[in-house]
Parts: structure tokens; sequence; C-alpha cells
């Protein structure tokens, strides 16, 4: 079991990287496409951002995605999470390949609950079903999870939008020099998003390997290591940096033409539902967030500009991801599980 658990670990450090060009990318989307940075300069900013929010971004994250299985964790966990991994893994590259902005977060949750179901039935999962209605920092479980993937796409899109309603208030008698000033706003705006993303969706993955080494005898709590950490802080950080073209294209170029005051917009609207979302230990999609703020700040702007066929193939694909990960996962389990011996 514990070659299967490095295995595991190797298989959370790839997902690190494909979450980089998947999500990550997503941050450097609007700040490049609106000018206020060249493509080099916005990929290596955001990827230092991300290296830098993995690095210091708290482990709330963590947790919650360590406590989303309700396993023997002697036992059953390591080939559960290796499943889970292999199918979240299968999942982002084939979206990452039709250009698509999925969500490493929902391909990683969905992952792991049909590993789940397969090893334990539907007890294999806490679900969380009796804290719905507890305050967010006390909700456990999937439930807590499927809430906050919710509410914060619908989040994004409300605060893109009112932010575009707000600023073009503002900004009604300014003069162009105030473009100068926006670019530089944009560039904060973007440092804090791009940590705030670094730091939630790197602990998705550090909750994993935390549990594996927890499971495998490797370690005797849930702590996470500082070599693990760092490891997931670069790779996400080299993922960014390496092929996240094709979705920001998608977001910046595909919505509509986006414009430095709607990269601000949409930068100030999507890091404020990050950063909440992290400080409540929620795993959320990046890119759905980015998303979704991108096509509000385009339906304040002009409703008519904006190419809704777009949107549309991103919320299937946000209905489509989980539901398809779990079987994908299930199926990955039938086979895998033979092999380790441990679950029959």
């Amino acid at each position: 079991m514990i070659g299967f658990a490095w295995l595991a670990i190797l298989l959370a450090f790839l997902f690190t990287f494909t979450n980089g060009f998947q999500d990550a990318s997503s941050v450097a989307a609007t700040f490049i496409s609106s000018r206020s940075a060249t493509p080099r300069q916005g990929i290596i900013f955001v990827a230092a951002m991300d290296f830098m929010g993995a690095l210091f971004g708290g482990s709330a994250v963590a947790f919650t995605i360590s406590g989303l299985l309700a396993l023997e964790a002697d036992t059953h966990m390591v080939p559960v999470v290796l499943a889970g991994l292999l199918a979240a893994l299968v999942w982002n590259l084939g979206t990452w390949w039709t250009g698509l902005p999925s969500s490493s977060t929902h391909g990683l949750i969905g992952g792991l609950v049909g590993a789940g179901i397969a090893a334990g039935g539907l007890g294999g999962v806490h679900w969380g079903f009796l804290e719905f209605l507890a305050p967010p920092h006390e909700m456990t479980g999937l439930t807590k999870v499927v809430v906050f993937l919710v509410v914060s796409v619908l989040l994004g899109f409300m605060a893109g939008y009112l932010m575009r309603k707000a600023t073009r208030v503002l900004l009604r008698n300014a003069k162009r020099m105030v473009i100068r000033d926006i670019v530089r706003l944009n560039w904060m705006a973007a440092a804090v998003m791009a940590f705030s993303n670094g730091a939630n969706d790197s602990q998705k993955q550090l909750g994993i390997i935390s549990l594996v080494l927890l499971s495998a005898g490797l370690s005797p709590s849930l702590d996470i290591p500082m070599w693990a950490r760092l490891g997931c802080a670069a790779l996400l950080g080299a993922g960014t940096l390496s092929g996240g073209w094709r979705i920001m294209t998608t977001l910046g170029r595909k919505i509509f033409r986006i414009e430095p005051i709607h990269s601000f917009d949409s930068q100030v609207s999507s890091g404020s539902v990050l950063v909440a979302s992290t400080l409540a230990g929620a795993p959320v999609s990046s890119s759905h967030i980015i998303s979704t703020s991108v096509i509000g700040v385009g339906a304040a702007e002009n409703i008519r500009k904006v190419q809704w066929s777009v949107g549309r193939e991103i919320v299937l694909v946000m209905l489509v991801t989980i539901p398809a990960t779990m079987v994908l996962a299930f199926g990955i389990s039938l086979v895998l599980f033979p092999l380790t011996g441990s679950i029959s």
C-alpha cells in the first residue's frame, strides 16, 4: 500500500500542475486580454502570486477536502483517492484540450465521491446533510462543497454585474487619462485574485496528500508537511506558465471584447468571492467564478454584445463535470480496487 500511496501523491502533484493551466490560467485571462499587461508579463506575474498564495494561504480548504470521505483510513482511503485523482486528471486534460474553462475542483470532488461510493456505498461519503442549515464555518462534507460551488458562481455573476454598474456611474465624467490608473489598479487586483486562487486551489491537493500520508501510516496526523506545500506551490505556478492559452482565449476574447475597466471590474468581483470562500474553508472553482463575473460585467456593459453561447457552454460543463467524473471514478475503481488488494 505504501507504493500506491506515493503514486497517489505523485498524481496529486500532477493534478496540481494541470490545475495551474486549467484554473489558474483563467486568472490571467482578463488581465492580459484587456492589454493591462503583455502575455509574458501577465503570466509570470500571476504564476508568482499563485505560488505565494499556495505557500502562505492557510489550510482551511485542505481540511474540508480531507473530511469529504467517510471511510476507514487504514484500508480504504489510498485506493479511493487514487481512483478519484485519475478521474479528475482525465477530465482536466480533456476539457483543456477542447478549450473549455472546466473546473478542476468540480472534477476532483466528483472523482472522490464516485470512488468513495464504489468503496463504501452511500456510506462512503460524508454527505453533511444535517449541517445544511448551519453557519458556513460549521458546515461539513459534500453539502458544504456543493452549496459553495453553486453560490460562488452566482455571486461571481452578481458581483461582476453590480461592479460594472458602479464603475460606470463613478467614471461617467472621467477623462481618457484615467485608463492609465485603471491599468495600474488591474495589477493590484490581479495580485489579490491570483494569491487567493493559489491559496484555494493548492489546498485541495494538500488536503488529499495529508489524507494519503495519514492513511498509509506515513504521518501521525493530518498536518500538511512543508515539502508538500512547496511542491504544490511550484507546480501550480509552473502549470500557469505552461499551458493555459486555450482557456484564456475563451474567457478573454470569446465572451465579449474586454477593456481595462472590464478587467478591473471582473478581477475585483471574482477576487472578493475567492477570498471569502477561502476564509470560509470552501473549495470553489476559480475558473467558473471568473467566467461568470466576466459574463456579469458584459451583461452590465451591453447585454447584446455578450456571446451567450459561450456562457451556455460553460454552464453545461459546470452541470456535467461532477456527475461525469463520479461515473468515471466509479469505473476506474472497479479496475483499480482489485489490484490494490484492499477492497473487495
